[in-house]
Order: C-alpha cells, then structure tokens, then sequence
C-alpha cells in the first residue's frame, strides 16, 4: 500500500524538527548555545551619572533564571552603581558568566549601602567573573570614614562572594576600593587569577583579597598592591594556595588576624609560594590576638620568596593589637615552614618570632633563609625568638635563633 505524499511529508518534517531539537539540547549541554543579556538591554546608562543598579540586577534575575545557558555582559563604558546583589539559587546551567568589559564606578553616596559590600555575589555555584574591565571603588571620598580600631562596620568592600561554589574571578582590574577589594566568606572551590589590584599605600583597611570560612582556593598569577594585606587569609580556612603574587606596597601575605572573635575556627593547610614583596611592610607574617579563643593553625609553607626592601620579612606577632587584652593568645601554631626565604629588608631584625607563652609555637622550620641590609641600617641582627620551638636547616643568614 502506497503512502500518501502528504503523510510522507509529514513524517519527514517532524523527524527533521526531532533532530534539530536533539542537536540544540545538546549544544546546549555543551555550552554552544548562550544567550547574552547585556545590561543596556535592562536599563543600564553607561557614561551618565545616572545610577545603572536595577539595570545590571534585573539582567542577572534573567540570566540566573534562563532555561539555557547565560552571560551577563557589561560592554565597555563607565556604569555608576550602589549596593548591588546577584543572589541565587539560579536554575540555568552552569556556568553563569558576568563578562565585564567596561568599568564599574561605586557611587560615592554611603547612604546607599545597607551592608558592608558594594557588589555580592550570593548562594550562586557554578559563576564565572571575567572580561578584563575595572571595579572602580571610589573610595577616596570615603577613606577619611574608615575605623582602624574595628570597633564599628568597615566599609563596603568591592566584590563579595557569600556562599559560593566552584566559580572562578579572572582577569579583571580593582581600583580604590571603599574597604577591601575581593573578599571570599564560606565558599568552596573558589579560582583567582589574573587580576590587579591597586590602591595607594597609604588607603585604610583596603586588603588586596580576603579570605574566610573557605574550603579550596587557588590565588594565582596577579599583581597587588594595597594599603593593607595584598592578601589576608581569615579563620575557617583550609586549602589555601597562592602563587605568583606580586605585592606591593602593602603589608605582606598574611595569616590573621586570629582570635579576635569568639566564634573563630581552624586554618589548615596554606602555601605561598613563589611571590614577590616590593616595599611591603612586611612579607610572611602570621598575626593572632592576645586573650583569643582557642583554634589552631597548621601546614603553613611560605616558599621560593623574594624580597626587595621589605621592612619585616619574617613575622609571627601573637600579641597583634592587644594593649587592652592581659591573656596570651590561644591559637596554637604547629608545623609552620619558612623556605628559600632571600632578598633584601630594611630592618635591622628581619625574623621575628613572637609565640604565645601560653602555648608556644611547634614546628617553626626556617630553611634557606638569606637576607640583605639596605640603607643605612648597618649588619643585619640574628633573628629573635619567643617561645618558638624552631628547626633549622640549610643557609640561615642573620643566623636563626
């Protein structure tokens, strides 16, 4: 029996549609279908004082919520925002990129932030921060605001990720943050690389990259310079890599400060290797409370440093900040590792070790260390120890405790 030629037709047209809805699903799968949610589309104004806030949310809203996958793109030119918050859960399939190719100016106006953050980053997994633009802080205007003494709120930070998982921030440009530029808090599996990040020296409270409560990070392949920490690695932390960071000015890569707060916990497991201090106030340094909690921290490497005119090059302080605070500090220090350790300083005392009396410091390991004078300080002094149980290995020079 013949089939009729519009029966035939009909069958050939719903295989041929089958097929194609096959192949889309799968490009789909595999990150070949992307739709694009540029901000201008949602309200956003570049190059005009007018505020672009509600513009580039309502076009993360959108992306976060595709059924395929997404990138916001911010194209290039100057977009003044306040608080602004990416939330999720998101629905759409990872990963979720925010291309920024332009810059990004926080609005001036404090009033507008309800929270210590500019842009948040919340509850997302699977987000990719990229595009080679700038975040431009402003935070000259509000640095005369900033409490040293950490007695009320600090300032927005740039960039935050709250609870985030296996998402990546690559090359992209920080500038005059109001508080710290990037800071990580109870996320996983986070990737840093390629970015600059720049404030004067002399900026309050403006750390490089914060860290906390964070499991698997990886900090790579950028410059910074700041005027505090580049980089500070917080409480709660464990997995913590960090290669090829130029620092500068600022003061240093640190551990701490620790035991400030009653809730604090360990710090496991963190590498710096093969950085490079540039006039830093200090180099590695590892900083805790008197009168803290008890947490510990240890598998600490500082490796294949150098240093050129930095002031401390080799700090453990746990009697940071505590003139008001009689108890010794009780976050234990074990098997903490200073190797290949050389370059130039301007301190007389280049390595200090300062350990709690309540309990001292174990497995302190300085190996390979050899340091310079510069300037007129005369012959560098041997290093002093407190309450250290050290061990050494390899060229010492000053000579170790």
């Amino acid at each position: 029996m013949a089939i009729p030629k519009e029966l035939l037709f009909l069958l050939l047209g719903i295989a041929i549609l089958s097929k194609v809805a096959e192949c889309a699903s799968f490009g789909s799968r595999r990150g070949l279908v992307e739709t694009v949610f540029d901000v201008t589309r949602f309200g956003a104004t570049p190059n005009t004082p007018a505020d672009s806030t509600r513009g580039l949310m309502m076009a993360w809203r959108s992306a976060c919520q595709s059924p395929g996958p997404a990138k916001v793109v911010i194209p290039p030119g100057t977009f003044t925002t306040g608080e602004t918050i990416f939330q999720g859960p998101c629905t759409s399939p990872r990963p979720i990129t925010i291309e920024i190719q332009g810059t990004l100016l926080s609005n001036t106006d404090m009033s507008l932030y309800t929270r210590a953050a500019w842009i948040s980053i919340e509850h997302v997994d699977g987000i990719v921060i990229t595009g080679g633009g700038t975040l431009n802080g402003q935070g000259k205007s509000s640095w005369q605001f900033a409490d040293k003494s950490g007695s009320t709120p600090p300032l927005p930070s740039s960039l935050v990720f709250q609870t985030v998982r296996s998402s990546s921030i690559k090359n992209l440009n920080f500038v005059d943050a109001k508080g710290v530029h990037l800071k990580i808090t109870d996320s996983s599996d986070i990737s840093v690389s390629n970015i600059i990040i720049t404030a004067p020296g002399d900026s309050p409270n403006t750390d490089g990259l914060h860290i906390s409560e964070t499991i698997n990070v990886n900090v790579t392949d950028s410059t910074i310079g700041t005027g505090d920490d580049c980089i500070s690695i917080g409480d709660g932390n464990s997995n913590v890599y960090i290669s090829n960071i130029n620092c500068g000015p600022g003061h240093g890569i640190s551990i701490g400060s620790l035991g400030k707060r009653l809730d604090e916990t360990d710090v496991k497991g963190v590498t710096v290797r093969n950085c490079t201090f540039r006039g830093t106030t200090n180099g590695a340094r590892i900083k805790t409370y008197m009168g803290s909690p008890s947490l510990q921290v240890s598998g600490v490497v500082y490796e294949d440093i150098i240093l050129d005119n930095v002031k401390n090059p080799i700090v453990i302080d746990q009697h940071y900040h505590s003139k008001n605070r009689n108890e010794p500090s009780r976050v234990k220090l074990v098997d903490i590792h200073f190797k290949n350790i050389r370059g130039t300083t301007t301190s007389k005392i280049p390595v200090a070790l300062n350990c709690s009396e309540a309990l001292p410091c174990e497995g302190v390991e300085l190996v390979d260390i050899d340091l310079a004078p510069v300037g007129p300080i005369g012959p560098l002094l041997p290093a002093t120890c407190q309450n250290a149980k050290t061990i050494l290995n390899g060229k010492n020079n000053p000579p170790a405790c």
